[in-house]
């Protein structure tokens, strides 16, 4: 079940929790990927507020919506990047995307399968990958008061092997979201430095949303003809007797 554009917009820009949760998963997602000069940077679901940092370095920054969620204009004052589409069937070029954002988009998804092989087909040789999803164990998926209590949570282990399933390549994951998810002006105020305990706590006690940047791995070519090397080569004259000079009738 896909939440409604509006509601996210609310969350993320009107409400003090919301830009709380803003800051604290793109300071992980700028900490894993500081810089994305000269490259296509794609976010799908609601990763928007996760790409302001690479508008003005990114060759194209491309915000992608699914059609049950509805899509908004961004970014506010500069020409839009967002873009509705079917969230199985992007209208992207493959392998054009340097670096993709999920968020909002996996485990909410009523295909994840076939939502997997189109993220794995827009992503370029060397492409990056991050997707970001409620930790099953943290509190944000418990609370219906935010958008990470809705759809599908994860646990590290299952997000992992669901991307190897569908060639992935894990490189590094991480979490944010430590803070209890709550509109106490006592726990907003002290967000930051909950974030800052939280990364040096193990990832069993990790925090409500789960980072993990994956890779595309791509298969190695097949050479034509034979699968195996000839171990004894076949002798030209291997089978025939060895000469034997003339007898003189």
């Amino acid at each position: 079940m896909h939440l409604d554009v509006q509601d996210l917009k609310s969350f993320y820009y009107r409400s003090a929790l919301g830009r709380a949760a803003q800051r604290a998963v793109r300071g992980q997602v700028c900490a894993l990927w500081p810089e994305a000069k000269g490259q296509t940077v794609l976010g799908f679901g609601f990763a928007v507020p996760l790409l302001r940092p690479y508008l003005d370095q990114a060759r194209r920054v491309i915000g992608l919506m699914p059609g049950p969620q509805g899509v908004m204009r961004w970014p506010v004052g500069l020409p839009n990047v967002s873009v509705l589409c079917d969230e199985t069937l992007w209208p992207v070029d493959t392998g054009v995307v340097d670096k993709l954002v999920l968020m909002h988009g996996l485990e909410t998804s009523t295909d994840p399968d076939t939502l997997l092989q189109e993220a794995y087909r827009t992503l370029g040789p060397g492409g990056r990958a991050l997707f970001i999803v409620p930790n099953r164990a943290g509190l944000w998926s418990r609370s219906d008061a935010t958008p990470f209590g809705f759809g599908r949570p994860y646990s590290l282990s299952q997000l992992e092997r669901l991307l190897r399933d569908h060639g992935f390549s894990i490189e590094h994951h991480a979490a944010a979201l430590f803070q209890p998810p709550s509109k106490r002006r006592f726990w907003l105020k002290t967000a930051p430095a909950w974030e800052r305990i939280g990364q040096s706590l193990p990832m069993a006690l990790a925090g409500g949303v789960l980072i993990v940047e994956a890779s595309k791995q791509v298969p190695a070519p097949r050479r034509p003809g034979l699968g195996e090397r000839v171990k004894r080569p076949l002798g030209v004259l291997e089978g025939l007797g060895l000469p034997e000079p003339s007898r003189k009738s």
